[in-house]
């Protein structure tokens, strides 16, 4: 497979045509600070986050590191917390590879975080290609380019799903979402008669803070432009690679 999504982590290598990336999507750096300004008290764990995060990449290896997006948390410029996270994710990471990150919707501001990182390339919110492997936020509908690509990596929708035992005993468990896109919705878009990837693999949230979409709870949407319309046959899977079946049946 393209994307291997690593056992019991929010996170996947992927062949991107020579190069091994380490993908990840939604650090929301900083989130604590945001959710303080809705009334939530939580202590930070931007020093657990980056240690995950280093340590995947010490026991990885990889050529580089994706994010998908929302490598911050603020709509616009960043609290000084998370700027001071962001700059600590970058220091670290750049001291082990490249670091290319796809814009999100929560990354108006960051790009001013990466001009003193010469490793760090930013690239724009309709995606961006590295061999035959497309990588998007998903909050906007993607380049045709990106599109034409085998494979099409988004984040975003943070999808997790209820689970319910027989005693009637609940948790939320993030998930990965797979499945094969149906070209119509990108068609009607683009205007035009565009490729689309045999694949979309939907990432979970690598911040364990940032909610997410429950995907097998009626009445719950979607966040992304063309979800869930364009995915066929999505089946979804637990962090440690349980297959769920189809994610509307879980």
């Amino acid at each position: 497979m393209a994307v291997e999504p690593i056992p019991g982590e929010p996170a996947a290598l992927v062949d991107c045509g020579g190069d091994r990336a380490l993908v990840v999507a939604d650090y929301h750096a900083g989130i604590e600070t945001g959710l303080r300004r809705e009334g939530v008290e939580l202590e930070s764990d931007a020093d657990g986050r980056l240690a995950a995060l280093t340590s995947l990449l010490d026991r990885t290896g990889p050529d580089r590191l994706v994010v998908l997006g929302d490598l911050g948390h603020a709509i616009g410029d960043p609290s000084r917390d998370e700027r001071a996270e962001i700059e600590a994710v970058l220091a670290a990471a750049t001291e082990r590879v490249p670091v290319t990150v796809v814009r999100g919707n929560h990354d108006s501001g960051v790009e001013t975080l990466f001009e003193n990182h010469e490793r760090v390339s930013l690239g724009p919110g309709r995606g961006i290609r590295l061999g035959d492997v497309g990588f998007a936020h998903g909050h906007t509908w993607p380049d045709p380019a990106v599109l034409a690509a085998e494979v099409l990596c988004i984040g975003h929708e943070h999808p997790v799903v209820r689970l319910e035992d027989e005693v009637g005993g609940r948790r939320v468990e993030r998930v990965w979402l797979r499945g094969g896109l149906d070209p119509e919705p990108f068609r009607a878009h683009h205007d035009a008669d565009v490729t689309v990837p045999g694949e979309l693999v939907v990432f979970p949230a690598f911040n364990d803070r940032s909610g997410g979409t429950w995907i097998n709870v009626p009445g719950r949407e979607f966040l992304s432009p063309f979800l869930p319309e364009a995915l066929r046959d999505g089946q979804a899977y637990l962090l440690d690679g349980t297959r769920l079946g189809e994610y509307q049946q879980v």
